[in-house]
């Protein structure tokens, strides 16, 4: 299935003084597939090596750690000679061999393979670290299936996704047979997640059912994760991990900690928190005081939304059955929660920072960005009545803040309404940072010889 990290991939490859480059994320996301196919089509010789399948491996770690003898290992392990320069070495699931970490600065500098590490709890596991290879790696964030993602894999033609981004771009109304469909495909988006195996099931047996098996399966292994990795704290992860939902679904979906006890403390919890932060199983969604330039600097680092990395494995962990009724449209179903944290996961796959904003004589907004120089609120409307957004209004009204339009997202088509703009759900895929992969600047040092002739005459 096609993933926008090969681009990633792609631009890594080319670059002539290329780190060691690190993928990072949350279990079952497919970093391994991806890895994998690109070594297919890219490298004559890959070798891959999976320290939790191939435990052996680690004795290569065990004594010195220049390139040499690191080398000969892997040749000796492998039973067969690597041919330089020509040849990808994958370690997977770096986490179990915190030694081989260390090793890429050393691995880096010799310069005879390319190496790729992958790793699902990374940042669990730093402090058995010995020494980060600071400046020697590439590290890249790794999400679940987005849905623009989601909708190449069950066959949405590029002209299609083409023609609905000149919608977006020039703010006109989709095809109301098209926008319809689109609204049916990302109710489904809702329910399946972005999971590569959720999806895979989805496309192949049509079945929710079969989909929720898939789900349970992972949401198991992610809390097998919590007992094995977590080196206390297990229950308060545990704890937390299990409120997300509930959580999600209260008023103004802000954590409390008394959900879980009368006496709890963040100072208590804040390792617990930061523990599904870095396994990639928790997006945090930190409140702002104002929504002014610089956003980091007006964090309240103390109150803060707690959404699931995927939408999906939210729906699996929520009422029974309730996949169903959100696909069927019932409306008895509160689904604003979840319509949050599927633009939750979506913006941080597009790799914007999640905050929102709340005060009391103004209301709350879902999600305040910063696109380029820009700071953008947006509202995440399931209703029918999305044109009412007191709290965006109040937000737009504030003078000193200088914000010049705002975004709703809705089930309703494109339309503009003064600072409002209207947009269905499932154009979250076209809001993206621009990218500056190409951007370049030449910068032409060159003085024309009058005006060095010139300066030399009033010397």
């Amino acid at each position: 299935m096609y993933r926008k990290i090969t681009k990633v991939l792609e631009n890594w490859y080319k670059d002539p003084n290329k780190k060691a480059l690190l993928i990072t994320g949350a279990r079952q996301i497919g970093k391994t597939y991806i890895i994998k196919e690109f070594a297919k089509s890219h490298y004559k010789n890959f070798v891959e090596i999976n320290f939790i399948h191939n435990q052996e491996a680690k004795y290569i770690f065990e004594k010195n750690l220049d390139a040499e003898t690191i080398c000969t290992g892997l040749s000796t392990f492998l039973d067969r000679s690597l041919e330089p320069h020509k040849t990808l070495v994958f370690f997977d699931e770096i986490q179990e061999c915190p030694n081989a970490r260390t090793a890429i600065k050393f691995l880096v500098e010799d310069g005879r393979y390319d190496f790729i590490e992958s790793g699902s709890l990374l940042g669990v596991n730093y402090k058995h670290v010995k020494s980060f290879p600071v400046g020697f790696e590439t590290i890249v964030n790794m999400y679940p299936m987005d849905f623009e993602e989601f909708c190449i894999a069950m066959g949405i033609s590029d002209d299609l996704l083409a023609n609905i981004k000149d919608c977006y771009d020039n703010k006109s109304e989709v095809n109301i047979f098209i926008h319809k469909k689109f609204i049916e495909l990302f109710k489904i988006y809702v329910t399946v997640g972005g999971m590569p195996d959720s999806i895979k099931t989805y496309i192949r047996t049509k079945s929710l059912v079969k989909v929720d098996e898939i789900q349970k399966s992972i949401l198991t292994q992610y809390r097998d994760d919590i007992s094995q990795y977590s080196e206390r704290d297990k229950n308060k992860i545990y704890k937390i991990f299990d409120e997300i939902p509930s959580e999600l679904d209260a008023k103004n979906r802000r954590f409390h900690l008394s959900s879980i006890s009368k006496t709890a403390r963040l100072i208590n919890y804040e390792d617990a928190f930061m523990w599904l932060k870095n396994a990639g199983v928790a997006l945090p969604c930190y409140s702002l005081n104002a929504p002014v330039h610089p956003l980091k600097i007006n964090e309240q680092s103390r109150l803060f939304k707690l959404y699931l990395s995927d939408c999906g494995l939210l729906c699996a962990m929520s009422l029974k059955d309730i996949k169903f009724l959100l696909f069927r449209g019932d409306v008895s179903v509160n689904m604003g929660s979840i319509l949050e944290n599927v633009f939750a996961q979506e913006l941080a796959a597009h790799q914007f920072e999640l905050r929102y904003f709340n005060k009391h004589n103004i209301g709350e907004v879902d999600f305040i960005i910063q696109l380029g120089g820009e700071i953008l609120p947006i509202e995440i409307k399931s209703g029918k009545d999305f044109t009412a957004h007191a709290s965006l209004n109040n937000v737009l009204n504030v003078k000193e803040w200088k914000l010049n339009r705002g975004i709703v997202f809705c089930e309703g088509n494109v339309r503009q309404e003064g600072k409002i703009t209207y947009l269905p759900w499932y154009m979250i895929m076209f809001l993206k940072h621009e990218d500056l992969s190409e951007f370049k600047v030449d910068f032409n040092f060159d003085i024309p010889e009058d005006v060095l002739k010139s300066i030399k005459k009033k010397k």
